[in-house]
């Protein structure tokens, strides 16, 4: 199985799935953003066993909402990673968090973050890319009736349970295509879910502070700890290589 296999069957069973209020609006960006999202696979995915496999919690608003991307704030996919395509729009759009693609003008905070911090320490995507790969637990985008974002942990016990055990097969696919030397939670719901998700995998799973600006510890130096995050793991990928 491919990468954009597993997608397909990921959007095709959450898609499936149905919620309640207070969620009023939810975005699949791996259907209506397909084309980018597919390119970053192609285009990124392929690679060496071994590299470590960052795994974030859900799509942002203004990130990979917009450009199928995981933490895909435009100007980052577009000028850094030089990924741009045609996206569509979900079924029901709330009149507060419109999807313009490309034509976004607002950041991704944790996207310019997160892929401004890999710019600065690896220089180039196919530098960072042979080493790791980027992808979120869940592909969903939940929002109230206000347009306030909805994460995956505040679902009900209804609806969180299909919609993890999609989101947990999903997971242990990727890993067997990707073959990670370890696993690292971008935050501590990525975290729990990978090591839920895989029980028996005896790799290293650890986690990196998540670089959404509201959070207090990451609004101080955040790419210090990201850099120390990825050295505990890259100890691992180096032990794997040579044993």
């Amino acid at each position: 199985m491919s990468l954009v296999e597993v997608s397909r069957r990921l959007s095709a069973r959450v898609s499936a799935l149905s919620f309640a209020p207070p969620v009023t609006h939810v975005y699949n960006p791996l259907d209506y953003a397909r084309r980018p999202h597919e390119i970053y696979l192609k285009k990124y995915g392929a690679g060496r066993a071994g590299r470590i496999l960052l795994i974030g919690m859900n799509p942002g608003p203004f990130g990979m909402a917009q450009t199928g991307v995981p933490f895909g704030d435009v100007a980052c996919v577009r000028d850094f990673l030089g990924i741009t395509a045609r996206v569509g729009a979900p079924a029901a759009v709330h009149p507060k968090r419109p999807v313009d693609g490309f034509a976004c003008a607002r950041a991704e905070i944790s996207g310019t973050r997160l892929w401004g911090w890999v710019r600065d320490r690896f220089g180039t995507p196919d530098a960072f890319f042979r080493d790791a790969f980027v992808a979120n637990y869940c592909p969903l985008v939940f929002m109230e009736a206000s347009g306030r974002n909805r994460t995956p942990d505040k679902l009900p016990a209804t609806e969180r349970e299909p919609l993890f055990a999609a989101c947990d097969e999903a997971l242990r696919a990727l890993v067997e295509i990707v073959e990670p030397a370890a696993i690292l939670g971008v935050g501590g719901f990525a975290t729990a879910r990978a090591r839920a998700a895989l029980p028996g995998w005896t790799a290293r799973i650890d986690t990196m502070l998540h670089p959404s600006p509201a959070s207090p510890l990451a609004n101080r130096n955040w790419a210090a700890q990201a850099d120390a995050a990825l050295a505990r793991c890259r100890q691992v990928q180096r032990m794997q290589e040579n044993p």
